[in-house]
């Protein structure tokens, strides 16, 4: 008439009972509150310095400033101004409007814009910037479109000992006494 059906946590709980042992019903327990349905774990996402990982993703549109501190990914649309001395990746789907200042930059989106990093700049195959790029290292795979200014690196600290004249080119005519007597002439035709 009935069937019973074990489920694998009472299979589980029955195969720990020694086999001389009828399987008894256990006797009703007293009502639980329905715990919240379990959603898979997410594979864990490598985070660099043991930050927080923000995402905005492609369905997101947001006019105005973002700031943020660790890191963050956008794959959708900004239009306004980031900024942060974290880490900012635009993923494919991301459209940007903005001007960016962050510490670094992964690019594989659109960016209309400037953009200001203390370290590093990464423009990825496919990617596209219009506007200009300030950073320590700029990076550029083959493929990326960049349409600005660039200014990469930093300019050493001690300026030349040369003044800035002193890489006149001699006066036509002009001669310089040899050692031997000789002088030497300066422009000659062959």
């Amino acid at each position: 008439m009935f069937q019973k059906i074990i489920n694998n946590d009472e299979a589980n709980a029955n195969a720990d009972k020694p086999p001389h042992l009828p399987n008894r019903p256990q006797a009703p327990q007293a009502a639980q509150p329905a715990a919240a349905p379990q959603r898979p774990a997410a594979a864990p996402q490598p985070q660099s310095g043991g930050g927080h990982r923000n995402r905005l993703s492609s369905d997101v549109e947001i006019k105005g400033s973002i700031r943020f501190k660790d890191e963050l990914i956008v794959d959708g649309k900004v239009e306004g101004e980031i900024t942060s001395t974290g880490a900012l990746t635009i993923q494919e789907n991301a459209r940007i409007r903005a001007e960016v200042k962050v510490g670094s930059v992964v690019i594989q989106g659109k960016v209309h814009g400037n953009i200001t990093a203390t370290s590093t700049v990464e423009l990825r195959a496919g990617s596209e910037v219009v506007g200009d790029i300030k950073a320590a290292i700029l990076t550029m795979e083959a493929g990326a479109i960049f349409v600005g200014k660039s200014e990469v690196g930093a300019p050493s600290s001690q300026p030349s000992a040369k003044p800035a004249n002193s890489t006149k080119a001699p006066q036509q005519g002009a001669s310089k006494p040899q050692s031997n007597g000789q002088q030497k002439e300066v422009a000659k035709s062959a």
